[in-house]
């Protein structure tokens, strides 16, 4: 599997995305949230994924845009594992809890825990 995060599998669909705040349940691994679905989606990949750092935390969009970059690299580098445990398609949305900017080093350790949970949890 190449480590690219295609079109298909970014969660781009407004009523999906409040579908998944409505009935999805989550996993916190501090600074980071992972809200999940099981949802039958439109999309070839098992796997939809949006990323959201809150304005209220970081009021410039360069900062907002610089943490959901590094969030976003680290799910693609250790989205494989999950791949390859899941036979459902699902929904998920990464939330930044932190109110500071943590470099890539501290955010993939984090990110690959973080995942390693979501498949526990659903198998």
């Amino acid at each position: 599997m190449a480590f690219t995060f295609q079109k298909q599998e970014k969660l781009k669909h407004k009523k999906l995305i409040e579908q998944l705040f409505k009935e999805g349940k989550s996993i916190s691994k501090f600074p980071l949230r992972l809200v999940y679905l099981q949802i039958n989606h439109d999309g070839d990949k098992p796997l939809q994924a949006g990323f959201s750092v809150p304005k209220r935390n970081f009021k410039h969009a360069v900062d907002r845009n610089l943490l959901k970059r590094r969030i976003r690299e680290a799910y693609r580098l250790n989205k494989e594992e999950v791949y390859k445990e899941i036979s459902n398609k699902y929904i998920l949305m990464f939330i930044y809890l932190d109110k500071n900017i943590k470099s890539s080093d501290e955010i993939h350790p984090i990110m690959e825990q973080l995942l390693q949970s979501f498949v526990k949890t659903i198998n």
